[in-house]
């Protein structure tokens, strides 16, 4: 059962994340054309303040899907109401407080903008912005369920049915009024939709959560999700350091419009990595199964496998921007759209860093570690910001990434070693290191390789340009992958299981 309810996550992930790329590109190609490169930037920063302001949900989602984990093997139903009573209380509470955080906010927004000269107002732009998250946290506890019980494919599902009618309308809607606000406001109505659907969904399968049921939760568990969320804290800063003070760095030091040009880069590597990371995060809540009941070299034998899918996802896509994302921004918007290469190049190592964190992170949460390591994410982050600020000024946009990129090897270093290889595996840090170094060396061979070979069959036609690296980009990483890992289980594994697939659609035909 765990095996295809990560199939159909995974699955529905897959698919759900190729439609979100394909429209996502398609939609802010008529974003750029019709409201132009400085209300791109404002939509991304702005977007990177709310996730700031986000933090102060302090990771309750995570320590709750965490804890129903067990109650939902078990079918204990009065526990699963008594979590679900007290994610629905807390998460009330938070949607108000990050209310009026992001009020507070609005008399500082000028510190984060450099040269604007749009023709709306800022502040009533902010307020829609707060509305849509504020909307969000009122209406989406409920989901936590789903996830929890391996259904995440469902939200996947009834998500991308709304995103592709929300696109839909919000394109028109620009093509007819080149009005922002109306851009907003759409996305806000869909938001609450698309949630009391999704309440209304988990209301019908788990019925005994409709009732007013007011359940309380023991003392032990409400102890475990306060000291778990503690930690989360931390994680959540971590998290949105990483991820979310680019723009906002950028927009301080390099202006509005370098934010405008970075987000198409974003949309796209950003796309990317949610793409293949929902593959393997999609495993999660079947790995916390698996990990209530299963011993350390089982857990290590299901790691390896995620971790070779994690490593040729990894490896290819980073090989595949690289080769890729140039000439199609040439096709995409045109050549003033298009950044210095050395910028790209520090993008897809930040890229290769980023995604790499899948695996690791994907047994890490599942098995609940959070208190551990709550002050590394603090460290990453100093260390990131502080970093990023000195070396905007000597490497302009490329710094701001160097920063990110050398902060990560506090995770590297340390927290991915001990507490997932050591305290899960019972591994040691040389085994650790060694599989580390090989991952790396993968990633700088097959992009080293893709390159060359792109040169070599260089033409100057864009069209066969995108399909001759596409090819190069999927065949090399994919031949290194097979030189490295043939000899191991985890490959013998996936080939053993093409094979069965491929001989059941053989038989099936022949039927």
């Amino acid at each position: 059962m765990r095996t295809k309810n990560s199939i159909n996550n995974t699955i529905a992930s897959l698919f759900t994340n190729i439609i979100t790329i394909f429209i996502g590109i398609i939609a802010q190609a008529f974003f750029l054309k019709i409201l132009g490169t400085e209300y791109l930037g404002i939509n991304s920063l702005f977007t990177n303040i709310v996730s700031m302001l986000g933090i102060i949900e302090l990771g309750l989602g995570s320590a709750i899907i965490y804890n129903l984990y067990r109650p939902i093997q078990k079918k204990e139903k009065n526990k699963i109401n008594a979590l679900m009573n007290f994610y629905k209380k807390a998460y009330t509470k938070i949607a108000f407080i990050f209310l009026g955080l992001g009020f507070m906010m609005i008399p500082i927004l000028p510190f984060f903008i450099k040269n604007v000269s749009i023709g709306l107002n800022l502040n009533i732009i902010f307020i829609l912005f707060i509305i849509d998250i504020f909307c969000s946290y009122l209406l989406s506890y409920k989901r936590s369920i789903l996830y929890a019980d391996q259904k995440r494919y469902i939200i996947n599902i009834i998500h991308i049915l709304y995103l592709i009618l929300l696109n839909i309308l919000q394109i028109l809607f620009l093509i007819i009024t080149k009005n922002y606000y109306c851009f907003l406001l759409l996305k806000i109505i869909f938001r609450i939709i698309e949630n009391i659907n999704i309440s209304s969904y988990v209301n019908k399968k788990y019925p005994y959560l409709k009732g007013k049921n007011k359940e309380l939760l023991d003392k032990e568990t409400e102890k475990d999700i306060y000291q778990k969320i503690k930690a989360l804290f931390f994680h959540k800063i971590g998290g949105f350091v990483i991820t979310s003070t680019d723009n906002i760095i950028i927009s301080k030091f390099l202006g509005i419009i370098q934010v405008g040009l970075y987000s198409n880069y974003f949309l796209i590597f950003n796309s990317v990595q949610i793409l293949f990371s929902n593959i393997i995060y999609s495993t999660t809540a079947s790995i916390g199964n698996l990990l209530v009941d299963s011993t350390k070299e089982k857990n290590y034998e299901i790691f390896r496998r995620i971790k070779l899918i994690n490593i040729w996802l990894t490896t290819f896509s980073s090989a595949a921007i690289l080769l890729l994302i140039t000439p199609f921004i040439q096709l995409w918007l045109g050549n003033k759209y298009l950044l210095p290469e050395f910028v790209l190049i520090v993008l897809v190592i930040n890229h290769f860093q980023l995604s790499m964190r899948s695996s690791y992170l994907t047994f890490k949460e599942a098995a609940g570690i959070f208190h551990q390591d709550r002050f590394i994410p603090i460290i990453e982050s100093i260390i990131n910001i502080i970093l990023s600020i000195i070396l905007v000024k000597f490497f302009s946009l490329a710094g701001v990434f160097i920063g990110t990129i050398i902060s990560s090897f506090v995770l590297y270093g340390y927290s991915y070693p001990k507490l997932v290889y050591k305290n899960l595996f019972a591994k040691n840090y040389m085994n650790y290191f060694l599989e580390l170094i090989k991952s790396i060396f993968i990633f700088i061979i097959a992009c080293t390789c893709s390159c060359l070979l792109a040169d070599f069959f260089y033409i100057d036609n864009l069209y066969l340009e995108l399909i001759i690296n596409s090819l190069i980009s999927i065949t090399i990483p994919t031949l290194i992958i097979i030189i490295f890992f043939r000899k191991t289980d985890e490959y013998k594994y996936f080939k053993d299981m093409l094979k069965k697939i491929f001989r059941k659609k053989v038989i099936s035909n022949e039927e």
